[in-house]
């Protein structure tokens, strides 16, 4: 299976690292506040998120976010009526220059149709799951990795799924 969404779309990583674990009154706060952005999210589908996938590794979390619009992320982080600015506001405050927590974020705009994605012996999963993405057989895509991201493939190698 693979992923279909049309138009350009965003992928944004975001997380959060634990410096120092021991500091609970210093992470707290910023591991809570995605939570509940999240959840403010959900509830106004016209601010852009399509879907997300959250994982935990042994020093924080990491979200990985579908956007529609690097524009609509960029106005979510900017809008005081949403819980970001206060959040990161009262991050800078408690954490500031300090190094006891990290949090770090990578943004990627991704062109209409150039992107690849499989799912083998997967459910819906990842941007497949995402709003306004289907979930369809992997050749409705093309047969090589290279022709699903909208490139051709190099003849002498062919490999399909």
């Amino acid at each position: 299976m693979t992923a279909d969404i049309q138009g350009d779309f965003v992928v944004f990583l975001i997380g959060m690292r634990f410096n120092k674990p021991w500091k609970i009154h210093k992470w707290w706060h910023a591991f809570t506040a995605m939570p509940r952005m999240l959840r403010e999210l959900a509830k106004d589908p016209d601010a852009g998120l399509l879907g997300y996938l959250q994982t935990i590794g042994p020093r924080g979390p990491v979200l990985i976010q579908y956007w529609r619009s690097v524009e609509q992320l960029e106005r979510f982080a900017r809008d005081p009526r949403y819980a970001h600015r206060p959040a990161w506001k009262k991050y800078n405050r408690l954490v500031g220059g300090s190094g006891d927590v990290g949090v770090w974020h990578e943004t990627y705009q991704v062109q209409n149709q150039r992107f690849e994605s499989v799912y083998a012996n997967m459910p819906r999963f990842g941007l497949a799951k995402a709003r306004e993405a289907e979930h369809l057989p992997v050749v409705r895509r093309g047969n090589t990795a290279a022709e699903r991201r909208g490139a051709t493939a190099p003849e002498d190698l062919p490999v399909s799924y």
